[in-house]
This record gives C-alpha cells, sequence and structure tokens, in this order.
C-alpha cells in the first residue's frame, strides 16, 4: 500500500475536509482528491461520504485511520527517541495533568524549567481524563493516583491531602470556626461530588455535606475553588499544596482533612532514556523538594 497516499488520507480523515489537510500538506486540493480517489481504487472501498459540510468516514474509512493513527503515533514515538539521542533538550514534551495540579501548582513553576531549558516547548494538556501514555496520546504525566497502565515508567512524587481554607478578609468578617457544626453559619465552597476527582477529596465533601451546610458553592475544578476562596466567598476545599505560594490562604479546622492522596509521574517505557523527560522530572522532583523545605521552615 502506497505510504504517501494513507499519509494523505490520515491527514483528510483527521482534517475533515481535502482543503483543509492540503493547507496542512502544502497540497492543491486537486491533489489531495486524486490521492485519495487512488487509494479508493487501489483498495476498491469507499473511504469518504462526501457532503457540503465536508467528508464522513465510511466503516472501511474508519477501519484505515485507526490503522493510520497506530501508525502515526509509533512513527512519533521514533521520531521522539531519535531527537532524544542528541546530548541538547529541546523540541515539543507533552504533559498531562489535572487541571488543578496543572494550574495552581505546575504552571507557575515552568519559568525554572525554561530559564535552564529555554529550548524546550511544553504542550500542557489539563484535564481530568487518563489519557494513553504508550499509545503516545502525551508524553509524560502527573497523576493523583498510581497508573495502572503497563509498559510505564512511574516514580511516586509526594502526597496531598484536601484541606479548608479561607482568605483573612473573610475570616476577619465572618469568624473562624473552631467545630465543624460552625460550617453551618459559612459557605463551603467546594468541587461538585459528582465531578471528576480524586476519591479522597470527594469523600472529605461528601462528609461536609453531612452536616445540612445551607450555603454551597460548588466549582468543577479546584482553580475555580481558589477564585472563590480567594475573593472571600466562603471556606473553600483545596489541596494542600496551594497554601504553600498562597499568603492569603488560611487553614480552617486544621483536624479536618482528606485521606492522603499519592501523586505520580509516569511516562512510556520507551523513553526512559529520553533527555526532555528527564530534564521535566528533575525538574519536579527539585521542586517538590524546595515546597517541601518551605514547609519544615
Amino acid at each position: 500500500m502506497d505510504w504517501d497516499k494513507l499519509r494523505i488520507f490520515h491527514a483528510v480523515a483527521d482534517a475533515g475536509s481535502l482543503t483543509h489537510a492540503g493547507d496542512i500538506l502544502h497540497l492543491s486540493q486537486s491533489a489531495v482528491s486524486r490521492q485519495i480517489r487512488g487509494l479508493e481504487e487501489s483498495l476498491n472501498a469507499t473511504l469518504f461520504h462526501r457532503h457540503a459540510r465536508g467528508l464522513i468516514l465510511t466503516e472501511q474509512g474508519e477501519l484505515l485511520f485507526d490503522a493510520t493513527k497506530s501508525i502515526t503515533k509509533r512513527l512519533d514515538a521514533a521520531s521522539a527517541r531519535i531527537r532524544d539521542s542528541e546530548e541538547e533538550v529541546f523540541g515539543e514534551l507533552r504533559v498531562t495533568t489535572t487541571i488543578g495540579f496543572g494550574s495552581l501548582w505546575l504552571a507557575p513553576r515552568l519559568s525554572t524549567l525554561y530559564a535552564d531549558f529555554p529550548d524546550l516547548n511544553i504542550d500542557l494538556m489539563l484535564e481530568e481524563r487518563v489519557l494513553d501514555l504508550p499509545m503516545r496520546e502525551a508524553d509524560v504525566a502527573i497523576r493523583m493516583k498510581e497508573p495502572s497502565q503497563a509498559d510505564l515508567v512511574r516514580k511516586r512524587l509526594m502526597s496531598v491531602r484536601m484541606q479548608l481554607f479561607a482568605s483573612p478578609a473573610y475570616l476577619e468578617k465572618h469568624g473562624m470556626p473552631s467545630r465543624m457544626d460552625d460550617l453551618r453559619d459559612h459557605r463551603l465552597i467546594c468541587q461538585n461530588i459528582d465531578s471528576t476527582q480524586v476519591s479522597a477529596g470527594a469523600m472529605l465533601v461528601r462528609e461536609l455535606m453531612s452536616y445540612d451546610l445551607p450555603n454551597l458553592l460548588t466549582v468543577n475544578n479546584y482553580f475555580g475553588v481558589l477564585q472563590g476562596v480567594g475573593h472571600g466567598l466562603g471556606i473553600g476545599v483545596l489541596p494542600d499544596y496551594t497554601a504553600t505560594d498562597n499568603a492569603n490562604l488560611v487553614r480552617v479546622l486544621p483536624d479536618v482533612e482528606s485521606n492522603e492522596v499519592p501523586v505520580f509521574l509516569a511516562y512510556p517505557e520507551e523513553l526512559r532514556h529520553s533527555k526532555r523527560i528527564a530534564a521535566f522530572r528533575d525538574f519536579v522532583v527539585s521542586e517538590i523538594n524546595e515546597q517541601k523545605r518551605k514547609n519544615a521552615a
């Protein structure tokens, strides 16, 4: 099967348009169309349904697109390994982690990594969905539980607990609660228990809600919770690491916290010797050690 035709087919299927694929490949629409027709003739199959809004894959097209996606990811992995054979740290590194950890802990610290490796380009993918590292949906992940996928190198980084925080201005106005029952006189800001989050956080929220709190503000990520707390809207459930660099957070009810949440860094076995991965791993470990020193001081 002609690889050049497959490459063009993959671009068209991914873009959903001959014109957009042509722009990506720097080919005219007619040239792309000829290659697709040639591929369909060689396979004796129709790969796309044509309609006014673009192209839709047929069942046969879906089968072929699954195959080309797998091939493309393997080629990306091979390309990454070839690039990583160089001594310098450069190029793209795709990092996936949760919205909360990525926005509140990781992103604010990236200037340190860029200072050491200015030619490194980070593609930071913040979402709760667990991306498939062996299939190269990302190069490296920081996850709030030990990864279960095979063929991954994993390193435990630290532990996190969900705790209660408020702003000094809020506490000055509304008072500091001294026991759990006092939360009925305050607005609780937390993630909705039905939103995607670590189970320890959801368990703590359920426990707090068992006190029949009359006033709630629920958000679907910790960044939103932090914004609410910072603007004096109430007492928020937040990961303990948010307080390390934030002088505008005061711990409330110090005996109330979630169970321990392990934080792991993971990457595909095939990238074990990647210098980009090593640079990122060492940066994260160094920042965590610095955080521990601050907390111990």
